[in-house]
């Protein structure tokens, strides 16, 4: 139970701040809140460590818009990923302080920035087009609370470009290896550094790369340890789960799911 919102209502309620209807209606949906066409999960930041993250595709724009007003009335931070301008004009509308990324098709709203990692992340892209699922990597990695290191178009190509890089690729405590064609540049970044490696598979390539099933499988069979992988083009995962692993987690922090 998220034993500091319960308190906060039992305060407004007795200071006759809230109705006892609306103060029971809030406790109801304390964990989470069913619109009919969505439950939304209130409690998931404090089982997972942030707050739930809206899925764009499939869903009407009246759906988002609805979603992450009731998401952001009790979080701070909130994400929606792969989604265009018109849905996000309509959610500025109810939640003025929203961002909009053009490059990662993703709705940001950031109030609480403070910092949570224990160092910084790096997110290294093979080329330009690899760069929107990058973002969406580092964008993710922000609203959690970490510093993010960017290393655009750094691909086995033209290897002399990482090499550059190899001092910082050092002082990174996670990196995220976007790459799609061949996806070699996971392997090669992993056998530079001695921290995660998270490799994300895109679909950027020509026919036989089979919209990233070709890197998707190079980066499985990497003969670097320390490399693991996510999902094609899941920039959102990879961000999700390097702030994770670099995360300064507070005593008492992570909560265990309640049977």
């Amino acid at each position: 139970m998220d034993l500091q919102e319960i308190e906060r209502l039992l305060r407004a309620y007795q200071a006759g701040e809230l109705a006892i209807g609306d103060a029971a209606r809030r406790l109801a949906n304390l964990h989470f809140e069913n619109l009919e066409h969505t439950r939304v999960d209130h409690a998931r930041a404090e089982r997972q460590g942030f707050p739930e993250v809206v899925f764009g595709p499939g869903k009407t724009r009246a759906q988002i818009v609805e979603i992450v007003e009731r998401l952001a009335a009790r979080a701070p931070n909130v994400l929606v990923t792969r989604t265009d301008a018109g849905v996000f004009g309509e959610v500025r509308n109810v939640v003025a302080d929203a961002e909009w990324h053009e490059s990662a098709r993703l709705i940001r709203i950031w109030r609480d920035r403070a910092e949570r990692g224990t160092g910084e992340i790096g997110i290294v892209t093979a080329g330009t087009s690899d760069i929107p699922v990058a973002e969406e990597a580092a964008l993710t990695a922000e609203a959690m609370g970490h510093r993010v290191g960017r290393i655009w178009d750094a691909g086995v190509a033209g290897i002399h470009r990482l090499l550059a890089e190899k001092e910082r690729l050092r002082r990174f405590r996670v990196i995220v290896v976007v790459a799609g064609m061949e996806g070699a540049l996971p392997s090669v970044v992993g056998g530079l550094v001695a921290v995660p490696v998270v490799a994300v598979p895109t679909s950027v390539g020509y026919g036989a790369s089979f919209g990233g099933v070709a890197a998707l499988l190079g980066m499985l069979n990497s003969c670097a340890s320390n490399v693991t992988v996510v999902n094609i083009d899941n920039g959102f995962g990879a961000g999700f789960v390097a702030s994770l692993i670099n995360r300064r987690w507070e005593d008492g922090e992570a909560t265990r799911v309640e049977p």
